[in-house]
């Protein structure tokens, strides 16, 4: 796999990564907001397989590699992030129906909250999925298509004042230093940090599929015996 620094070199290496710019993939452009994306992702898909059996074998792979991929994002933060933090949690004291206009999760996955702290706040706020658990895409596939990123994450996961009301400014989380975007790719090892967000979104599409068809259950019409005889290790 290519060294996704190598990839970014292509177009330069300022202290922070322009948005919508070429990543060195045709037809792959920078997110504008990867971290609060993931968490989202993440958060998301944790929830959504906690609907699934325990003993089912998808959860508990999908689940350790999703909450691994979880706390490295969770552990590198932006430059700023603890002061932004405190502003937004005084903008959520001030406007706590925030987190029932958008969902408790979004908050929690950006903000680092557990479900207990989100209680102790005294918020009610029922949680049941977002809205539409389609995954958006992880960047615009053309430069036309850039224009409406921003605006497509901001709905998904990170609100801004268009979503949530003239009356509310809120302040997106500060962006990660290229440096720290670097960091998160070579910890996954799975390519560039737009690729990570593609593999998140695909496989939250993945559990929706296991939950509609309920794949933990048993076979309709049983397999005849000896079926799978032939994949035993003892068998040549």
């Amino acid at each position: 796999m290519k060294s996704t620094s190598l990839l970014r070199a292509a177009v330069g290496s300022p202290r922070f990564l322009t948005p919508h710019s070429p990543t060195g993939l045709t037809g792959l452009f920078t997110h504008p907001r990867p971290r609060p994306h993931l968490l989202y992702l993440y958060t998301t898909t944790l929830s959504r397989l906690a609907l699934l059996p325990p003993h089912s074998i998808y959860r508990q792979a999908t689940e350790s590699l999703t909450k691994h991929r979880l706390e490295i994002i969770r552990a590198i933060k932006p430059e700023g992030f603890e002061e932004w933090k405190k502003r937004a949690e005084a903008l959520l004291e001030e406007h706590p129906d925030l987190l029932e206009r958008k969902g408790e999760e979004v908050f929690q996955a950006q903000m680092g909250w557990t479900k207990r702290e989100l209680d102790d706040r005294d918020v009610e706020a029922e949680w049941d999925g977002p809205g539409s658990t389609r995954p958006t895409f992880e960047g615009p596939r053309s430069l036309k298509e850039g224009g409406n990123q921003d605006a497509i994450t901001v709905n998904e996961g990170n609100p801004s004042q268009e979503t949530l009301g003239s009356e509310v400014q809120w302040e997106p989380e500060p962006p990660l230093e290229a440096a720290q975007v670097t960091e998160i790719e070579e910890k996954i090892g799975q390519g560039l940090i737009e690729e990570v967000i593609q593999v998140a979104e695909g496989e939250l599409k993945l559990v929706e599929t296991m939950l509609e068809h309920k794949v933990w259950e048993e076979l309709t019409e049983k397999a005849p015996e000896g079926q799978w005889a032939y994949f035993a290790r003892d068998q040549q």
